[in-house]
């Protein structure tokens, strides 16, 4: 693309002029696209991403320098990120959904274990105490992982972290995991 097209791209951008993003389209909308769908790897998704591409570069058609980058170097960065930001958010949601789901399974009460699955606790005192700590208020004091995590003043997501690696830990301790069953499922 020549600079004297760029320059002007630049420029109706800068005066937020409706004609910059339909150059910006017609001149890098397909280039564009392609990196989206790289990094989504769905088409819906990628129409999506470069939908929200173009609102963020309308909206930041200001700031754009072309001293520190090319007009195309500043669009890919904005859609790659733009894509990015899509699949965490996407990812988020999903963890957010499968939390819930499982949330049950991780409050459950002391007098809900039964007596032959409580050797578990014991076994408690094999791993690193911030697990111990978080598998402790999870399955023997009944919190949720909110409630944990504003008990014990630890960020939800460590919470969560610690959980897992937790449950890794004693599953090493126990071999094959099956003693573990029942404490992941709401026990009668």
């Amino acid at each position: 693309m020549s600079t004297l097209l760029e320059r002007h791209i630049v420029e109706l951008l800068g005066e937020q002029n409706e004609k910059a993003i339909s150059l910006l389209y017609e001149h890098y909308g397909d280039t564009l696209y392609g990196v989206a769908y790289k990094v989504v790897k769905d088409e819906e998704l990628a129409q999506d991403v470069l939908q929200e591409s173009f609102v963020k570069i309308w909206k930041k058609g200001d700031s754009y320098d072309s001293t520190k980058a090319k007009l195309f170097t500043w669009l890919f960065r904005i859609t790659r990120n733009t894509a990015i930001d899509k699949l965490r958010s996407l990812s988020t949601k999903s963890e957010k959904e499968i939390q819930i789901d499982v949330s049950n399974v991780y409050n459950l009460g002391v007098d809900k274990i039964k007596p032959e699955f409580m050797d578990v606790r014991e076994h408690l005192e094999k791993i690193e105490p911030k697990y111990q700590i978080v598998l402790d208020a999870l399955f023997f004091q009944g919190m949720t992982q909110q409630e944990a995590s504003d008990e014990l003043d630890i960020p939800l997501g460590t919470i969560k972290s610690r959980l897992k690696i937790g449950l890794r830990e004693l599953r090493k301790i126990y071999g094959n995991g099956m003693v573990l069953i029942p404490l992941l499922i709401a026990i009668l």
